[in-house]
């Protein structure tokens, strides 16, 4: 370790205990009290610490487990059928890292959910499927393949699948651990179905065109009042970016979803993102805080995460934990790569705690282990 992080210093907790010393602090354990200097250097690390591991969850092998979960039980049955990725070293609060949980729903054709809502705030992306639909606050939304969708905290929302699509499945994001760890979560159930308020996909409709947003509508929620964010519209976008866009070395075309009133994140707690890998891209490392869950959306390639190799391709789902060396490469020379990504940057930047920094060493890429 460098010289600037021992605990050997001026400044650090360097008390050597003695018999007095452990007779005092098992007297002030009696009454529910300690000594700081006996943690202080375990709770103020010298950098950004996490407790979650770099995780690869693989989509062939999910897949057949998934689709046999809804063998098993009904929507009725579980209130929502999912099957949750958890990392290794989260399993106390179900978190896939971090504190934001992930999950792979399924719906079957003529099947839907119980309408609901909480104060954790929820997200989809739609990995395969015909007909699936969500219902956002009175809201009716079709969804399609690659796309983004918000159920923010605390709205009425309920999905399924029309009696002639094809089984649906998606991704789950939620900040739930995070939420309980506040200890500010809550749940609630509909009394049968939500009265529909809007035309079909009026969202996406209304305040999905590029640049215009109505003149005469007033929208005072603390998130964005676009609750689908379609591929259709995203992948040509992030071609046409890369033709005017010098490419990120880290994250190649990067773009943000944003509440398209205020150019910030969609929701309070959770952003997202997706990031076009051009061909044959080799992206250098850097690490931030925040923890993101990754899911590829196109193409196929790896990320080196502190040191270790993750290959991915369509459907795999990744997480890279708070202050990971991190790099991602498209390991095609003729087609890009696309990765969505959710994270918990709204809540690291509203709170003033992001920082980030760029690997120097090796041309800014890491060795593997």
């Amino acid at each position: 370790m460098e010289d600037k992080f021992s605990d050997d210093q001026i400044g650090r907790a360097r008390v050597q205990d003695s018999p007095e010393l452990v007779a005092y602090y098992k007297e002030l354990e009696t009454l529910g009290a300690g000594a700081l200097w006996t943690v202080a250097n375990d709770i103020e690390p010298w950098e950004p610490r996490s407790s979650s591991v770099p995780m690869l969850w693989k989509y062939d092998d999910l897949r057949e487990l998934v689709l046999k979960s809804s063998e098993l039980v009904t929507p009725e049955q579980a209130g929502r059928r999912v099957v949750y990725l958890v990392n290794d070293k989260r399993k106390d609060v179900s978190a896939a890292v971090g504190w934001l949980y992930t999950g792979i729903q399924v719906t079957r054709p003529g099947e839907s959910t119980s309408a609901h809502r909480h104060r954790a705030s929820a997200l989809r992306f739609i990995m395969e499927g015909d007909k699936g639909y969500t219902v956002v606050d009175g809201n009716k939304i079709m969804l399609e393949v690659n796309d983004f969708v918000i159920t923010p905290n605390s709205t009425w929302h309920e999905h399924g699948v029309e009696e002639s699509g094809k089984t649906c499945i998606w991704q789950d994001g939620l900040d739930i651990p995070l939420v309980n760890a506040l200890e500010a979560n809550d749940y609630a159930v509909y009394d049968g179905k939500q009265p529909l308020v809007n035309p079909l996909n009026y969202s996406p409709i209304v305040y999905g065109c590029a640049g215009l947003i109505p003149a005469d509508k007033t929208w005072d929620k603390p998130y964005s009042p676009l609750f689908k964010y379609s591929w259709k519209n995203v992948y040509p976008s992030l071609l046409e970016t890369q033709k005017v866009t010098e490419v990120n070395p880290f994250d190649g075309i990067f773009m943000q979803y944003s509440n398209p009133l205020t150019g910030g994140h969609v929701m309070q707690t959770m952003g997202a993102a997706m990031q076009l890998l051009p061909a044959g891209f080799k992206g250098k490392a850097h690490k931030h805080t925040g923890s993101v869950v990754y899911q590829c959306a196109k193409g196929k390639g790896f990320s080196i995460i502190n040191g270790k190799r993750f290959d991915w391709k369509e459907r795999d789902i990744f997480c890279v934990p708070s202050w990971a060396w991190h790099e991602h490469h498209n390991l095609s020379e003729t087609e890009d790569a696309c990765l969505f990504q959710f994270n918990d940057l709204p809540v690291i930047e509203s709170l003033g705690l992001f920082q980030s920094r760029e690997l120097e060493e090796n041309n800014g890429h890491q060795q593997l282990q």
